[in-house]
Formats: structure tokens, C-alpha cells, sequence
């Protein structure tokens, strides 16, 4: 399957949604009907050449985004089934949403609602993500729910709320409501966390390698048992991505359970 480099010309007048582009549809396509494939500008429809200038790539099964102005270019990523994708800077929202195979690298910052829903692959942002990343689409009962999910930079509000399944990982500071009504899955931070950490949380594991949140919500309390073997495969597993998480398996930790309020069986996890 050919690859291909889409750069953006101008920055859109109105935001782009540009689902449907991945590299398992454009692949086997030319370049004269890549550019005819229409894709959204505000309410209506324009075709991807008036937007984007259509050239191949040298590396097959790969997508290349590139060009100034990608930050209005919405859903880039969205249901990525195999290949490779690459954002050459910035992206709007839902990147990388409902993506269930493949992986994706956006080098520079992410909108909102960031891996919403993602099922599988690897999601890679370098810069920062806005609210609700690994998180539902609007009127959805399930956030992630499988994948690898690693954000460079600081994450938004309700990051992985309703998650299900997967890992996310977090390098910089995270927004108020972390793991909000998590359901299962892993979610690493590596620095410090707004208020209401865990609220309505039933399972899961949160793990804070940076500072410990100022206030814990009374609704969690201590664990009396000790978990050495389920750390150790958690942290080694975290340390293989370097930075705050490097020195996690050397680290002694602090267990907090709930949300009781919430019949919940989670865990936060502090690293001493």
C-alpha cells in the first residue's frame, strides 16, 4: 500500500473534519482521487485538494499531516484501523478517536476529547491535550477501552473519565476530575493532579509519580494490605517509558481504595 504526505495550504476558514482519512483507505487510492474525497469545512463540503496538496510518501502504509493551521483540522486519526499516521505539529479535536489498530504520533499539541473511546493501537501526543482525552464521545457510556495512550505534555479536564480498558499516560499536570467514573484500565501520572482525583471511580489503578494530590477525597481510604507483586509487573511495565516513571519499581507506595461512594473497588496509588 502507497504512502502519502497531505500539507495544508492555508489554514481553514472554518474547522476541517477530516475523518476517514487513515492510511488503509488512501493506500490503494491515486493521488487524483485522494484529492476529490470530500471532507467537512463548517457545515458543508469541500474536496481534500482545496485544502490539502496530495503527494506520495516514500515509506509505504503511512499518512503524513503537515503544514501550518492543523490545530482547526478536527478527527484526524478518527477510527484508525492499521498503518501509521503522523501529525506534523498541532491537531484539533478527537484525534486519534475510536482508533482500535495502528499508531499515530501527533508531534505537537491535541484538542479536546483526545483518544475518546480509543479500543486499541497507540496514540503518541508530544505537546499537550485538552479535556476530556481518553475519555466518551458526548452521550457515551465508554472512555478508552484499550490501547496505549502517552501524552508528552499536560492533560485538560476529566481526563479518562469512564475509562474502561488500556493504558494513558501522562508526563506533565493533569486538570481537575482525573479518572472521573473510571471504570477499569491504568492511568500514570507523572506530575501534579487538580481536585477531585478518582470522583464516582469503580475500578482501575491510578498511579501519581509526581507530587501526591493536596486533598484525597474522604471517600478513599488506606489499604492495610500490600500488593509487592502486582506493583513490581505495574511498575516495571511504567518504567519503560522513561522520565517521572523511570525510578517507579525502586519506589515504595501508598495505596488508597474506592470510590466508596460510588461502590467502587479502585486504586490510587502514591509513589513514595
Amino acid at each position: 500500500m502507497s504512502g502519502w504526505r497531505l500539507t495544508l495550504l492555508n489554514a481553514p476558514v472554518l474547522r476541517a473534519d477530516l475523518r476517514g482519512l487513515v492510511p488503509s483507505r488512501l493506500g490503494a487510492m491515486t493521488q487524483a482521487a485522494i484529492e476529490r474525497l470530500p471532507v467537512g469545512h463548517g457545515a458543508g463540503l469541500v474536496e481534500l485538494g482545496a485544502l490539502f496538496r496530495v503527494e506520495a510518501h516514500p515509506a509505504d502504509d503511512v499518512l503524513v499531516f503537515a503544514g501550518a493551521g492543523l490545530a482547526r483540522c478536527d478527527r484526524i486519526g478518527w477510527r484508525l484501523d492499521a498503518g501509521r499516521i503522523v501529525v506534523e505539529g498541532d491537531a484539533g479535536d478527537y484525534a486519534g478517536a475510536l482508533m482500535h489498530a495502528g499508531a499515530m504520533r501527533v508531534q505537537g499539541r491535541a484538542g479536546a476529547l483526545a483518544a475518546c473511546e480509543m479500543a486499541g493501537g497507540e496514540l503518541i501526543v508530544e505537546g499537550a491535550v485538552g479535556d476530556y482525552a481518553a475519555g466518551s464521545l458526548p452521550g457515551s457510556i465508554d472512555g478508552m477501552r484499550g490501547g496505549r495512550f502517552v501524552v508528552g505534555g499536560d492533560a485538560g479536564e476529566r481526563f479518562g473519565d469512564r475509562m474502561r480498558r488500556g493504558t494513558a499516560l501522562v508526563f506533565g499536570n493533569a486538570g481537575d476530575f482525573l479518572a472521573s467514573r473510571m471504570v477499569a484500565g491504568t492511568i500514570a501520572l507523572g506530575g501534579a493532579a487538580g481536585a477531585h482525583v478518582g470522583y464516582a471511580m469503580r475500578r482501575g489503578s491510578v498511579v501519581f509519580a509526581g507530587p501526591r494530590p493536596e486533598r484525597i477525597a474522604p471517600t478513599f481510604v488506606a489499604s492495610i494490605a500490600d500488593a509487592p507483586v502486582f506493583w513490581q509487573l505495574l511498575a516495571r511495565d511504567l518504567a519503560r517509558f522513561g522520565g517521572p516513571f523511570a525510578a517507579l519499581p525502586g519506589r515504595r507506595i501508598e495505596r488508597h481504595l474506592g470510590d466508596l461512594a460510588a461502590a467502587g473497588k479502585g486504586e490510587l496509588i502514591f509513589a513514595a
